[in-house]
């Protein structure tokens, strides 16, 4: 009875190294594509043409040994399968975590916790809740919120952003993201054994502070821009 304890103890624990390392590949590579994405964004301080040559690009890139669009469709198609895996490695270790608390405690052990921490798995809702509104607004259905055109990419987002309350959702969005991105590369290098020491741990928080405001910063500029009237058609 024993042994098999202990094998049983041993396959969970392989099992939730795994899924913790699953997280952590594919949120390195979702912090690579929101990078590249955030500079295409910026764009948009360009001007209309050097953001919709941009946006052309995109869809011509690999061309002729890719089709038109034939980049993006990869792109999206790997993007998919990494947030299936970082969900579902997300909703297993919390189950697992939920099932190893033999008893609820009067007082709460989370105080001393970073605020990005406790709200990792609500900012991820957050954060999931706006990429389909954003694939919608912007990729799938295309939706003008102010009833122009949406075959022209620039003009698409200035409508967008445009609207005060748009804007909100938006800067909404990019807060959960900077709280994710804090504690996620926290734990990306924790689990790839990158906070073995003090200097590392230190180094570890800075950067996920940096990925924060680079990224989340770097995103909400376009959408401040446009309402404030600097970023126009």
């Amino acid at each position: 009875m024993a042994t098999t304890t202990l094998v049983t103890g041993a396959r969970a624990s392989r099992s939730t190294i795994t899924l913790k390392l699953l997280m952590a590949a594919s949120g390195i590579l979702f912090i690579l594509y929101v990078l590249a994405h955030m500079y295409g964004n910026l764009k948009a301080f360009s001007g209309h043409d050097a953001y919709n040559q941009y946006a052309e690009h995109l869809r011509t890139l690999g061309e002729p040994m890719l089709p038109y669009t034939g980049f993006l469709w990869i792109m999206r198609a790997v993007l998919i399968v990494a947030l299936v895996v970082h969900v579902y490695a997300a909703l297993a270790l919390w189950r697992r975590a939920a099932k190893a608390r033999s008893q609820r405690y009067v007082v709460k052990k989370n105080l001393a916790s970073s605020f990005s921490s406790r709200w990792m798995r609500w900012g991820g809702l957050t954060i999931l809740l706006f990429l389909v509104w954003h694939l919608l607004n912007f990729t799938i259905g295309k939706v003008n919120v102010q009833g122009g055109s949406t075959n022209d990419p620039y003009n698409l987002l200035v409508d967008t952003f445009d609207t005060w309350w748009m804007t909100l959702i938006y800067l909404v969005a990019m807060f959960a993201l900077a709280m994710h991105l804090h504690h996620g590369t926290w734990s990306a290098a924790q689990t790839l054994g990158l906070t073995n020491n003090a200097r590392a741990r230190r180094n570890a928080k800075a950067l996920g502070w940096i990925l924060a405001v680079v990224i989340a910063g770097g995103f909400s500029l376009v959408p401040i821009f446009v309402l404030a009237g600097v970023i126009t058609k």
